[in-house]
C-alpha cells in the first residue's frame, strides 16, 4: 500500500493516511482504503479500527490537482469508487474511531463522519464540507451522513454555504466528539475504541448496524442518477474555471518560500 499505513497491535488496527504533506485523496488512496477496510472487517484478529492522518492534516480532501486531470472515464471511476468507499465505511460492523490530526475539509470530513466517534487535535484546524464553493454538487448521501451527526437544519445550511468550522465549534455542534492535545490524540482514540471493544462483538456490531440501518439502506440504493448529475457539472466550463483557479492557488502556495 502506497497511500496508507496499517499497524495492528492487541486487536487494534491503526490506519494512517500517508500521501504527501496533506493526504489529498486520489483514486489509488480510495481503492487502497476500501480494500483495507474490507480486509479488516473479515480479520478475526482485529476488534476495532482507528483512522488517522499526520500532524497538521487528517486529509485535505480530493486531490484536485490530480483529479481535475482525469479524463471522463477516470473521473467517473474515481467518484463511483469514492461513493462506494463511503458505503463501505458506513457499513463497517466493527468499532471505528477517527483521530483527526489536523485539517479535515471536504473528503477528509466525509471519511471522519463515517466513523463512530471523532477526536480532533487542538489547534487552528478546520473541518467541514465545502463542495459547493469548489463546484461539486452535494449528493443526498453526503447530506444524510452529515445530518446524522449535526442535525438536518445545520447540515442543510452548512452544506449550502460550504461552511468550514474550527475545532471548538465543530465540538459544540457535534461534528466532532472530543478535542485533545495532539500528543495524546492516538492514546485517547485507543482508549475510546477499547470502550467499544469491551462489549460482546456480536451484540455491539448488530446494534451499530441497526442504528445506521436507514443510512445503510439509502447508500445501497442506485446512485447512478446522482453520479451523472455530478459528472455533468464536473465538466461544465464554469466548474473547470473554478477548479483551475483553485489549482493555481494551491500551486502558488506550494511554491512559496517557507517562513
Amino acid at each position: 500500500m502506497d497511500t496508507i499505513q496499517l499497524t495492528i497491535n492487541e486487536k487494534v488496527a491503526v490506519i494512517t493516511l500517508d500521501r504527501g504533506r496533506s493526504n489529498p485523496i486520489n483514486h489509488q488512496m480510495v481503492k487502497e482504503l476500501t480494500a483495507c477496510i474490507k480486509e479488516l472487517e473479515n480479520n478475526n484478529q482485529v476488534g476495532g479500527v482507528i483512522l488517522t492522518g499526520k500532524q497538521g492534516f487528517f486529509s485535505s480532501g480530493a486531490d484536485l490537482m490530480e483529479v481535475a486531470d482525469y479524463d471522463e472515464q477516470q473521473a467517473k471511476g474515481f467518484w463511483t469508487d469514492f461513493f462506494a468507499l463511503q458505503t463501505t465505511l458506513i457499513s463497517f460492523k466493527k468499532p471505528m474511531v477517527a483521530a483527526i490530526s489536523g485539517h479535515s475539509p471536504a473528503g477528509g470530513c466525509v471519511l471522519a463522519i463515517c466513523c463512530d466517534y471523532r477526536l480532533m487535535a487542538e489547534g487552528e484546524y478546520i473541518i467541514g464540507l465545502n463542495e459547493i464553493p469548489v463546484g461539486i454538487i452535494v449528493p443526498e448521501s453526503i447530506f444524510k451522513v452529515y445530518a446524522f451527526w449535526i442535525g438536518k437544519q445545520k447540515a442543510y445550511q452548512y452544506l449550502l454555504e460550504g461552511k468550514l468550522v474550527k475545532v471548538n465549534e465543530a465540538a459544540s455542534i457535534g461534528l466532532i466528539d472530543e478535542v485533545c492535545p495532539a500528543d495524546s490524540l492516538l492514546a485517547r482514540a485507543e482508549k475510546k475504541l477499547k470502550t467499544y471493544m469491551q462489549f460482546n462483538p456480536v451484540t455491539w456490531s448488530q446494534s451499530k448496524l441497526n442504528l445506521r440501518q436507514e443510512l445503510i439502506n439509502y447508500l445501497n440504493t442506485d446512485q447512478s442518477a446522482t453520479l451523472e448529475q455530478m459528472l455533468k457539472q464536473w465538466w461544465a466550463p464554469e466548474t473547470r474555471a473554478t477548479l483551475e483557479m483553485i489549482i493555481q492557488n494551491l500551486k502558488s502556495k506550494s511554491s512559496a518560500p517557507k517562513k
